[in-house]
């Protein structure tokens, strides 16, 4: 079995998989409940000057049959008391000593940085994680994002923190930027240890046609939240990579944004991150899938080779280009298993109208030969290999591609529902 253990700045956990400073880290009584599950770190819920929210703070964005493939939120810092965060930390990291316990934090004056990072540090947080990407209620008090986009802040209160802070510190970059490389190296020159990312990017989540409120409502009014959930993976996963091959910005990175299970997870590492922070998925499933994303990033790793997990950290970088750089002679064709198709037409739909019209049916011929004889359409039509011809099994009418017209766009093959559409490599 592979080791999954981390060291993330010094700090280390049991497994890379932490939870993402939220709700589902609001107590001490959660996060033990979650190391009891096998959560191997925690970010508390961050910790300032007490907030007071409001009551409709969620909102989801949800596709077809699937829940919550989107999730807003408009809820602020904690709202309890900081001696009761501080004693609850302490008590945490008393029992579960091996588990990653970091405080994450967020205040407006010098002075209130400092103080809490000392008592914080006094509490037994093994880490600080400053919250500089918040991007609603937070930024408009002067914190949050408006620090996250502001270089000379960041820098400031970082330096801010590095002069009082006994225990590594982590930058947490808010995703409502154009290039987070830029306040990631500012962080990095101020003294940050790691950097965690992304944070919620600004949204709204949709508009009730019935009252013309957006969700979530508060009365009748409604204000852009934070997005979270499976749909931000492919937007954090960019800004995670645009980080880890930039030379001036190589810190270890706690990656977060998206990660529902053990693919999403290794997708993460493999782009190079060390630790893994998990929010939306939580709150949607509860701590329990920690167990199927222990088991299957352990039986992953054990099937490519790898006896540890830090193994995996970064190896999808070396394949990473820009577009300028890509192999313009490399081609693929789509290719249709005609055995497995069941006539659904979807993939010469999706081509004829949104692709470049090179699959055909032997129903009705494509666009691109309108105005070819009826002879000159039969003699091609029969030209096809009788495996694109009607399928004798299942008695349907199967597309097939005219291979010398397609540009290999993988469109057919994303939008089959069965799966029965190839790319093939054409030498």
């Amino acid at each position: 079995m592979s080791d999954l253990s981390i060291d993330f700045c010094g700090i280390k956990s049991p497994n890379p998989f932490w939870l993402a400073s939220a709700p589902p880290t609001n107590t001490g009584e959660q996060i033990m409940r979650a190391f009891d599950q096998g959560w191997g770190g925690a970010v508390w819920k961050t910790i300032g000057e007490p907030v007071t929210n409001v009551y409709s703070r969620f909102a989801a964005n949800n596709y077809e049959a699937k829940k919550i493939t989107g999730f807003t939120n408009i809820e602020l810092i904690s709202d309890r008391p900081t001696e009761v965060n501080l004693k609850e930390i302490y008590e945490v990291k008393k029992r579960y000593p091996k588990h990653a316990v970091i405080a994450s934090i967020m205040l407006n004056e010098k002075a209130k940085w400092q103080d809490m990072v000392k008592r914080c540090t006094d509490a037994g947080a093994d880490g600080l994680e400053l919250n500089f990407g918040c991007p609603h209620g937070m930024c408009e008090r002067g914190m949050g994002s408006a620090i996250g986009q502001e270089p000379k802040v960041i820098k400031a209160i970082t330096e801010w923190v590095k002069e009082v802070s006994k225990i590594p510190v982590l930058v947490k970059l808010t995703p409502n930027i154009s290039d987070i490389a830029e306040p990631a190296k500012v962080a990095i020159r101020a003294g940050a240890d790691g950097l965690a990312l992304i944070n919620t990017i600004k949204s709204i989540s949709n508009i009730n046609l019935d009252s013309l409120i957006g969700n979530p409502c508060v009365g009748d009014k409604f204000t852009s939240g934070g997005y979270s959930g499976a749909a931000v993976k492919p937007i954090a996963l960019h800004m995670l990579t645009q980080l880890a091959i930039n030379k001036e910005t190589q810190v270890p990175f706690s990656g977060m944004g998206g990660i529902y299970n053990w693919r999403d997870a290794a997708e993460f590492i493999a782009l190079g991150a060390t630790s893994l922070q998990v929010c939306t998925a939580v709150m949607h499933h509860g701590y329990g899938i920690i167990q199927d994303m222990l088991k299957g990033l352990s039986d992953y790793l054990d099937s490519k080779g790898m006896q540890s997990v830090n193994e995996l950290r970064g190896k999808a970088l070396s394949h990473y280009s820009s577009w300028g750089n890509l192999d313009l002679n490399y081609r693929v064709v789509a290719e249709i298993d005609a055995s497995r198709c069941v006539g659904c037409q979807q993939c010469y739909i999706a081509c004829l109208d949104g692709g470049h019209q090179c699959i055909h049916t032997t129903k009705e011929p494509c666009q691109a030969y309108h105005g070819e004889s009826d002879h000159a359409q039969n003699v091609r039509f029969k030209q096809q290999p009788q495996e694109h011809a009607k399928n004798p099994d299942s008695k349907v009418h199967v597309p097939f591609i005219q291979k010398e017209e397609c540009i290999g766009c993988n469109l057919c093959s994303l939008v089959c529902p069965v799966g029965c559409i190839e790319m093939k490599e054409v030498k």
